[in-house]
């Protein structure tokens, strides 16, 4: 594994850049209201970066902005976004949906919510290959057998013939990631992709996005609040408070020397994170 931001110094490119971000949500009685306030952070190949703050600090909105999924009341008012040197903050809504899921692909909270409930899972996950590369629909479920068995879901020519409600809430995530890596994107964008599941299973699913980042050297921005998750898989980790970036680092830092007081008290908050830190030094 390349060691974090050892890229940088060599002058590479990263895979995410985003530069002075800021966004606004409109509000009826005409005062817009700055949820993300001059944000900057990078994200470079075969890095997992944790983006890691307490619920409304802006870091959802943050890793949406870099493929354009905003809410209808919100907008970005200042800032850059490249994704591997190329701008994507002026790019089309045409040209955005060839990006989403081919070059940049999002992993969301909640699995259910996001899989159709009446398609079959080989179809919804076999559903990029036919809408960017022309697969037939047969092709396709033969990829999506294939994905699934990347992600190590059991008989995975019985499971794509099943339906979502069919899957446990771990298997219905990592079929979320299996539809995420069927074009080998670029960056990955998961947001907050364990938290309503058991520990044993996110523990599964964190060793499934390391494996993807050491097999395929794909750049993974992870979107969290907690503490012990960010401490198990990233290598650089951002702190927001209030839509700002309030401290920056390699985990290892963080964790054994905060240098802001947002920082120290969510270390402090966290009751397990002192056995984290001692495991980390």
């Amino acid at each position: 594994m390349i060691e974090p931001r050892a890229h940088a110094v060599k002058g590479g490119t990263p895979t995410l850049r985003i530069r002075d971000l800021s966004i606004e949500f409109s509000r009826r009685r005409g005062d817009d209201l700055r949820v993300v306030d001059r944000v900057s952070l990078d994200i470079w190949p075969n890095e997992i970066v944790g983006v890691i703050g307490e619920s409304g600090s802006g870091k959802t909105l943050t890793s949406l902005s870099a493929m354009r999924l905003l809410p209808k009341r919100a907008r970005i008012v200042q800032g850059t976004m490249y994704l591997d040197g190329t701008s994507l903050h002026d790019r089309t809504e045409r040209q955005m949906r060839e990006l989403r899921g081919d070059r940049i692909a999002l992993i969301p909270q909640d699995a259910m919510q996001s899989l159709n409930p009446t398609l079959r899972i080989g179809r919804q996950v076999g559903e990029p290959l036919e809408l960017h590369s022309g697969l037939s629909v047969a092709a396709a479920r033969e990829a999506a057998r294939k994905l699934l068995q990347s992600v190590h879901i059991r008989q995975p020519e019985q499971r794509v013939q099943e339906f979502p409600h069919e899957f446990s809430g771990g298997m219905q995530q990592r079929a979320m990631i299996a539809m995420g890596l069927a074009l080998n994107p670029q960056l990955i964008i998961a947001d907050e992709p364990t938290t309503a599941l058991d520990v044993t299973v996110q523990a599964q699913v964190l060793r499934l996005l390391r494996e993807i980042r050491d097999d395929k050297g794909t750049s993974i921005l992870f979107i969290t609040h907690d503490l012990g998750v960010v401490a198990e898989l990233c290598d650089w980790v951002y702190v927001m408070r209030y839509g700002r970036i309030v401290e920056e680092g390699p985990m290892r830092r963080i964790f054994t020397e905060p240098r802001h007081d947002y920082t120290r008290m969510l270390l402090d908050a966290t009751p397990s994170i002192r056995d984290v830190r001692k495991v980390q030094v």
